[in-house]
């Protein structure tokens, strides 16, 4: 054995050249897909200042649109996760690409609030099937011993897919406006093509017996049903924790002291989302590394629990230079845990119900944390931002507890 490949075990780095083909394809479709996602729904934010403006949209009106997708997702991810059971992981995936990518770029084509609010709760729809079908297509594709960071990498691609939103919005804003920026997202449709050619349904899916009906009334046997409940309060919780950390700070660090910001300006604020990008990758890739080291629980409290610290931390400090140097690791600690919950959730769950119970879990605690910025904006306005994100603080502590009572699945061989 050379050194290199020595080091390469040590730090768990062999796994990449052990890949098999379906594994590698299925890894690249689950992530490729979860990436321009990301970018589609990102578009929204980046031309959010136009649509303001040239619309006549209210800020309320504003923040209502992304509740309005993120209860969307809810729905899709529910009703994919079906479609995903009884059709296949491919072919729902396909599905999902597509719808998200149509409905980007009919959001180009609004002429009104509630046309761009139709587009938008379509696009949700997609966005919540594309992860569950994803996840569930790699969970199964994946050998146990690197299911978890195969699942961090396909998540980490959600960070790419911001920064990728940010740089086309940056290329076509400023020239073709915000229209144009929404037409770019029909590109990722162009995935499809290729997932339809080249990437194998999972094989465990196919044992199982396409023909074979699905019953949902699975997910209600006794061995099945409290730890649907605990992985859905779990993620409700962590989600809750995300969406009103992440969708507010950039306005929180912008906004001036008398309104209860820290008065760092939008260059300020923009450049503390940069520092976070790293981090919040890293997070993502990582968490996988971790959860096939020493468990999926373990990893997963452990990323929460210093969420719950950090975020108080956070909203005490005045310093832009003590920002600047948290803001990768909240980003890091603040969303690598969701590398976890793809892990956690297939193996809980059987072949038969394992997509619908992944929708489920993952998409009605996303629906929920729609809430989260509703619910921070109410308390900062009423007492203050430090309350809002203790309250924050709060649920990352009862997404670890939750967590505490789910059974420890790592290694575990999916049937």
């Amino acid at each position: 054995m050379t050194s290199d490949t020595a080091t390469r075990r040590i730090l768990g780095l062999e796994w990449p050249a052990q890949m098999t083909v379906a594994e590698r394809r299925s890894l690249i479709a689950g992530g490729l897909g979860w990436m321009l996602d990301a970018m589609d729904v990102m578009l929204y934010s980046m031309v959010l200042a136009d649509l303001v403006v040239h619309l006549g949209m209210s800020k309320p009106q504003a923040g209502l649109l992304n509740s309005l997708t993120l209860f969307a997702s809810a729905i899709g991810g529910l009703s994919f996760g079906v479609l995903a059971d009884r059709i296949g992981r491919t072919r729902a995936l396909m599905g999902s690409i597509l719808m998200y990518s149509i409905a980007s770029f009919a959001c180009g084509l609004s002429q009104t609030i509630p046309q761009l609010a139709v587009f938008r709760f379509i696009l949700g729809l997609g966005m919540g099937g594309e992860w569950t079908t994803g996840a569930a297509l790699i969970a199964e594709t994946w050998r146990a011993e690197h299911r978890g960071k195969a699942l961090g990498v396909m998540q980490s691609s959600w960070a790419i897919g911001e920064m990728i939103a940010a740089g086309v919005t940056l290329a076509v804003l400023p020239t073709f406006g915000w229209r144009a920026v929404f037409f770019v997202g029909i590109l990722p449709a162009l995935a499809v093509l290729w997932i339809r050619k080249d990437v194998p349904e999972s094989e465990i899916w196919l044992a199982r017996g396409k023909e074979k009906p699905v019953s949902l009334s699975v997910m209600w046997r006794p061995d099945i049903r409290w730890k649907g409940v605990l992985a859905t309060l779990m993620n409700a919780c962590a989600m809750f924790g995300y969406w009103g950390l992440f969708t507010w700070i950039p306005g929180y660090l912008a906004l001036a002291e008398k309104d209860g910001g820290r008065g760092l300006g939008i260059v300020a604020s923009l450049t503390w989302v940069l520092f976070m990008a790293p981090g919040k990758w890293l997070g993502y890739v990582l968490f996988g590394f971790s959860a096939d080291k020493f468990g999926r629980k373990k990893s997963y409290i452990f990323y929460l629990v210093a969420a719950a610290i950090l975020v108080p931390i956070f909203g005490m400090t005045r310093s832009l230079t003590a920002l600047l140097i948290l803001g990768p690791f909240v980003g890091f600690f603040g969303t690598g845990y969701f590398s976890g919950f793809a892990a956690i959730a297939s193996e809980l769950f059987p072949t038969e119900i394992r997509a619908t119970a992944m929708g489920l879990s993952y998409n009605v605690g996303r629906g929920f944390s729609a809430l989260a910025p509703f619910v921070v904006g109410a308390i900062a306005k009423e007492y203050s931002f430090m309350a809002a994100f203790l309250l924050l603080a709060a649920a990352f502590l009862a997404a670890a507890l939750l967590a505490l009572a789910l059974p420890e699945t790592r290694g575990k061989a999916l049937e």
